[in-house]
């Protein structure tokens, strides 16, 4: 599985210098308190994926995601000093949990058997990002995916990864013999987010009936389009 780029280093992400002596510097961590060194920038970000879920991209500030970590005021801005900064942190950690996320779904299934098989299990992952946590993530996602048309950095990292989930979906794919599986497969798993989006944004679940018109396209011969 290919992830999103490593945190860095446990200090400020240096766009202007070290974090000084403020009361979120990283430093020696007290028993009892909040993770530090790359733990804390996990945890930074991770609250910034909530605050960009709820607020969007202008509540996304360095004093809202203090807050929303439960941690002292100048504790973000001593670990991501810029808001390109925090942004990328963001990007990375958002990237890291949709490839976990995918990789298990993969490695718990076996490639399906028939297009049935493979239209319930995209359902499970449509529910998945658009009920509890996985909702917030998509809200964020689909934010910093805006953001990214103007900033290469964050497009680099939102490119679509190769993960279990997404082999599974090639290998059946490629078993039934269509041209072009990897091209199917990209667009395939592209409708599906963008069917995602689109209740995320109206409302509503998606539809099996959806699902595995998607599917039968994907599987569809030039011959029979044409017949």
């Amino acid at each position: 599985m290919q992830e999103a780029g490593a945190h860095g280093q446990e200090q400020s992400d240096g766009r202007g210098g070290g974090a000084g002596g403020s009361a979120g510097a990283p430093g020696a961590q007290a028993p009892g308190t909040a993770p530090r060194g790359a733990g804390r920038r996990t945890l930074l970000a991770d609250a910034a994926i909530g605050v960009l879920a709820d607020a969007g991209v202008r509540g996304l500030t360095h004093r809202a995601v203090d807050a929303a970590a439960g941690l002292p005021a100048g504790t973000t801005s001593a670990y991501l000093r810029t808001r390109q900064a925090l942004l990328t942190a963001l990007v990375r950690r958002l990237v890291e949990l949709d490839q976990g996320e995918l990789q298990a779904l993969g490695e718990q299934v076996a490639v399906p058997r028939s297009a049935a098989e493979l239209a319930e299990g995209i359902a499970v992952l449509t529910e998945r990002r658009l009920t509890g946590e996985g909702r917030r993530r998509s809200l964020a996602r689909y934010a910093c995916a805006v953001e990214s048309v103007r900033d290469p950095e964050l497009r680099e990292i939102l490119v679509p990864r190769e993960n279990a989930g997404r082999a599974v979906v090639r290998a059946f794919i490629t078993a039934q013999g269509v041209a072009d599986p990897e091209g199917r497969t990209t667009t395939l798993l592209a409708c599906i987010d963008g069917l995602v989006f689109d209740r995320l944004v109206g409302g509503g679940p998606v539809r099996a009936d959806e699902i595995e018109g998607l599917v039968a396209a994907a599987l569809r011969r030039p011959d029979a389009a044409t017949g």
